[in-house]
């Protein structure tokens, strides 16, 4: 009997979920904001971007604002949807596609920067998708994995969650998925280490903010 194994960790987020986890994000923007501002003082404008699972589409949103070509690819065709929607109601144009993320449905050596925020914990087969990126990216290309820490302290989470704006009902249902969901899913700075050593870029670099790392990797010219 031949099993496929299920591309992504946990809840689907599909219809009802991704509706309410796409408005609940929306309360608070900073975060994909301040990551396109960080790219833009590396990244010439024009340049192509791929944001690996992109949910809602608010970083994708954000990159294209700075004058990047982006390509969007999620799993969940409700973000799909979603992403596209929010993308045509901000006026600007993405690609975004259905796909998986150890599986792109993308040509070899297509992107100048790949990006993936707040999913990678997610992936069925993190070590797959980080070799995706690698054969996406064109020589001398990078890509940043942005996710949550498996060792973030309680308060830095309490902080991050009330910096959301959300509802009470809400924050306290997020504070109960950061404990007993996110966190059981997230990977500690070692494992990141090691499952980019593991795969085609043979390293990386990791930089710590806050409850978050950023697993910084380039690809050979």
């Amino acid at each position: 009997m031949v099993t496929t194994q299920k591309a992504y960790k946990g809840l689907a987020m599909e219809g009802p979920v991704a509706s309410w986890y796409a408005k609940n994000t929306a309360r608070d923007l900073r975060r994909f904001k301040d990551a396109a501002r960080a790219l833009a003082d590396r990244l010439p404008r024009g340049s192509q971007v791929l944001e690996v699972a992109p949910g809602p589409g608010y970083l994708a949103i954000e990159l294209a604002k700075c004058g990047y070509a982006v390509t969007a690819v999620d799993i969940s065709r409700s973000f799909v949807r979603i992403a596209q929607q929010n993308a045509a109601d901000a006026g600007v144009a993405i690609d975004v596609q259905y796909g998986n993320a150890s599986a792109l449905p993308c040509p070899d050596a297509s992107f100048d920067y790949v990006v993936c925020m707040a999913a990678f914990k997610n992936f069925s087969d993190p070590v797959g998708a980080i070799d995706e990126m690698h054969r996406v990216l064109k020589p001398g290309g990078s890509a940043s994995i942005y996710d949550l820490r498996k060792d973030a302290a309680a308060d830095d989470i309490a902080a991050e969650v009330q910096g959301m704006h959300l509802s009470t009902p809400n924050a306290l249902l997020t504070r109960f998925i950061f404990r007993f969901g996110l966190l059981r899913s997230a990977y500690t700075r070692e494992q990141l280490a090691r499952m980019a050593a593991a795969s085609r870029f043979g390293g990386c670099e990791i930089a710590l903010d806050g409850i978050s790392a950023e697993v910084k990797l380039s690809k050979a010219r």
